[in-house]
């Protein structure tokens, strides 16, 4: 898709070349989604949108689970030329008030499901807040919800330059930054992972990840868009239903996060591992946080299947760094090489770039780098550059060849009596313990050393263990100045919409 500016030149293209090609299968209503009947239904969208006031360049939003509408809506309103505004169908409440509030949208589109959900949040809203949002509820299984509002073309007048998806970060530190990506970033975003990753029209991929998710969407359904292949999206994540879908669909690839790779291989006894129940997956994806090598090792080994670890952000489209595609050169431990982006690693206290093996602040720019922070020219100052790089707020290195390491979160490092330890350093430690699911570790205030460490651990079902046992595995792995002083076992993680945990907020718990 070369020549194609917008995802209004992606659909057209798709609709005159390949009408009956499969864009997406719904696994828990076996409805598939064809590219002509997409661009039909994208039509209608627009009409039903048109008819309710709404206008091209206004923010629409959607509360929904993955689904045969979900992915009509994302892809189809910003091919018709307006701002798709995913909502977290995990935000409750003030959280999902704020977006609502913050993102100026005229319409959400929701279910009956979560509509009492959107309801409640509206409900905090001002008066005139309120009124502005109009709220349109539907079967998101279901085909031609939209066909009583006849068809519209969509708008012809939109650039690459135009935004087409207003994304919220987790606000793992404050409240949630609204990233404002445009055409040009979702396409040089998906251009970058089919090229690549080798993806075809000829291929599919298995992704359960939400469509609220950074990565569900420019991933798992952007980039297969782009390339014309097939999206297999469940409506959520099952451990126990997950290869009964790789048997009956045959995707090509898999596209994952590391607690999904966790609960695989938790739920491995139920499963063989045989490989020729899937001959035709080429590769798996994990992206959206850190992989541990002990956990990216035990997968391949039981599955048979070669997993590519990689990066993105939210303010990149989510694509930053990506391992090899060819088995031999991937490393573990590492999201890999620069994939579409310029990286650089500079100094924390001189902004002056780094040589090899010298840990900083990991920097990129590109053209999959946001057009800016939504209504926040201030936080969109904070995160630039003078000379133009994005501030990620990551630290990490590159090694002698040419492979980036992420070590920690600028705001997450520990510093211990002076030294600086790695949160992840301490996760990967304790996820060695067999009976360990989960782990992250994150520096409390202390007296003595100004901060010492917590580790918060989810234990795998039906397995105990205690402080002790833990404190003595971090004593022969870490050694005592970096083993934790405290450890709390809790029931999950704080994760974001990307599936990241948010460290900062165990403090609150």
């Amino acid at each position: 898709m070369i020549g194609a500016a917008t995802l209004r030149d992606v659909l057209l293209t798709h609709e005159a070349a390949q009408p009956d090609a499969t864009l997406l299968r719904s696994p828990e209503t076996d409805r598939q989604l064809s590219y002509g009947q997409f661009a039909k239904e994208a039509r209608q969208l627009n009409a039903r949108l048109n008819a309710l006031g709404i206008n091209a360049g206004d923010h629409v939003g959607f509360l929904l689970h993955n689904g045969y509408q979900t992915t009509t809506i994302f892809l189809g309103a910003m091919a018709a030329g307006y701002v798709v505004t995913p909502l977290n169908l995990l935000s409750q409440g003030s959280a999902l008030a704020y977006v609502l509030e913050h993102s100026n949208v005229r319409v959400v589109l929701t279910s009956t499901h979560y509509e009492q959900q959107l309801r409640d949040a509206v409900a905090l809203l001002s008066a005139q807040q309120a009124n502005g949002i109009q709220i349109v509820v539907i079967d998101s299984d279901a085909a031609d919800v939209h066909a009583g509002y006849g068809e519209l073309q969509l708008h012809a007048d939109i650039a690459d330059s135009t935004p087409a998806l207003l994304m919220y970060t987790s606000g793992t530190t404050g409240k949630p930054k609204g990233a404002l990506l445009t055409h040009k970033n979702l396409l040089h975003a998906a251009r970058s992972v089919c090229e690549w990753h080798g993806l075809t029209a000829n291929d599919s991929v298995l992704s359960s990840l939400p469509l609220y998710h950074i990565n569900g969407q420019c991933i798992a359904t952007v980039a297969p868009f782009v390339s014309g292949g097939c999206i297999i999206a469940p409506h959520k994540f099952s451990a126990r239903a997950w290869w009964s879908w790789v048997e009956r669909y045959q995707p090509t690839w898999l596209n994952m996060v590391p607690t999904i790779i966790a609960y695989l291989l938790n739920d491995a006894a139920a499963n063989t591992g045989d490989t020729k129940q899937w001959p035709n997956i080429r590769f798996a994806r994990s992206a959206s946080a850190p992989l541990p090598p002990e956990q990216h090792r035990a997968f391949e080994k039981l599955f048979g299947i070669g997993v590519i670890e990689a990066m993105g952000m939210t303010e990149c489209a989510s694509v930053v760094f990506c391992n090899p595609q060819t088995t031999g050169d991937r490393k573990y431990g590492t999201p890999g090489l620069p994939c579409g982006v310029d990286v650089r690693v500079v100094s924390n206290e001189t902004g002056v770039a780094l040589n090899d093996n010298l840990t900083g602040e990991l920097q990129l720019r590109g053209d999959n780098v946001m057009l800016g922070y939504y209504n926040a020219p201030e936080k969109t100052a904070e995160a630039s550059t003078t000379d133009g790089w994005l501030r990620t707020g990551d630290l990490g290195y590159r090694d002698s060849d040419g492979f980036y390491f992420v070590t920690g979160r600028i705001k997450e490092l520990i510093i211990k009596g002076g030294e600086n330890i790695a949160p992840r350093e301490i996760d990967e430690a304790l996820l060695l313990h067999p009976a360990v699911l989960e782990a992250a570790a994150v520096g409390i205030p202390d007296a003595n050393y100004g901060q010492e460490i917590l580790a918060a651990i989810v234990l795998k079902p039906g397995v105990s263990c205690d402080d002790e046992a833990l404190r003595a595995h971090c004593l022969r792995v870490l050694g005592r100045y970096k083993t934790p002083k405290t450890f709390r076992f809790v029931d999950d993680l704080p994760k974001g919409p990307s599936g990241k945990v948010q460290r900062l907020k165990l403090l609150d718990s």
